[in-house]
């Protein structure tokens, strides 16, 4: 519900600067949530993850094949829904365009040079479905990615995401999420999941080896984290976010700018999701990962009830919810 809300009120205001948002919105703070009230492709393509997700855990434990074949075709289904006019990402739309040739390795249709914020933006579900095992959360973060952004630095955004989505669920104090995430990132810097992505790292040309493509885009990550522990120890919640962790259109930049604008206001959601659609970047895909992090840690209660009776598909939002929820 916190994705789709901040979704919603990043929509209006994409590819807008601050400036510009606040002759149009007034005081950044007072910001109203639109009537109607319309999701992106952000939460179109998070819903239909979610339901590939649910399908395949239907059919027994998670792994790489039970899952593919879900999320393939939902996100092909995204690719011919009429409703799919809603600014989608370029690189989503290649890539689903191939995966829609049946016959066609979901490895060939990987757009493995886009590092974009399109993967990471909707993998919070992965982070709220109980029991899986991190190698499953972390595989199956990659994987979803891999299958539009086969990117390394997608890649480990994703995982990273759907990451903090899980410890926040599950109670983690936000003063501790970062320093959490840096650790996860260098636990995990060389590992790559096999089992999951195949030869995916062959597919660029550029890396010796498995590893070596990992660790490049764990390193990105881990670059944006450091400048976000930097903007968290002078916070100014009057300044742009992204003039200190980046506009958002590429992966690490929207982790961290949407870890930013929910750590300065972790007890505030709405506060939070005002601050990540007042910006100068992707406004309602920093706004709709600031609102997936508030909703995991605070919980469906976080959001005001009129908000949430006029989102777009509210009611398969209220259901996902209620069967994730920790």
């Amino acid at each position: 519900m916190g994705l789709a809300l901040g979704d919603a009120l990043g929509f209006p205001t994409e590819f807008h600067d601050v400036p510009s948002i606040l002759a149009k919105t007034g005081p950044w703070r007072e910001m109203r949530l639109p009537r109607p009230a319309l999701i992106t492709d952000d939460t179109q393509m998070t819903l239909a993850l979610a339901r590939g997700i649910r399908t395949a855990t239907e059919r027994g434990p998670i792994g790489p094949l039970r899952l593919t074949r879900p999320v393939r075709e939902e996100f092909v289904d995204w690719y011919h829904s009429p409703e799919n006019d809603r600014a989608p990402g370029n690189t989503c739309l290649r890539a689903c365009r191939l995966l829609d040739e049946p016959q066609r390795d979901w490895r060939e249709a990987s757009q493995t040079g886009s590092k974009g914020c399109g993967a990471n933006m909707r993998v919070a579900p992965v982070g709220l479905v109980p029991g899986w095992t991190q190698e499953e959360r972390a595989g199956a973060a990659q994987l979803q990615s891999a299958l539009t952004h086969g990117h390394p630095t997608a890649l480990a955004a994703s995982d990273l995401t759907a990451y903090a989505v899980h410890l926040l669920a599950r109670g983690t104090e936000p003063t501790g999420l970062v320093g959490l995430l840096r650790s996860y990132a260098l636990d995990h810097r060389t590992r790559y999941h096999e089992r999951w992505l195949g030869d995916l790292w062959m597919r660029t040309g550029s890396d010796a080896t498995p590893e070596s493509f990992v660790a490049r885009g764990w390193d990105e990550c881990l670059t944006a984290l450091n400048h976000l522990a930097t903007a968290l120890r002078e916070p100014s919640p009057e300044t742009d976010p992204c003039l200190t962790t980046g506009d958002g259109w590429i992966a690490e930049e929207a982790l961290a700018t949407a870890l930013q604008c929910f750590l300065l206001f972790p007890e505030a959601p709405l506060t939070a999701l005002r601050r990540a659609a007042c910006t100068k970047g992707d406004s309602d895909s920093i706004a709709c990962l600031t609102g997936a992090f508030a909703g995991a840690h605070l919980g469906a209660g976080a959001w005001p009830a009129d908000w949430q009776s006029r989102i777009e598909h509210r009611d398969e939002l209220l259901g996902f919810g209620s069967l994730w929820d920790a």
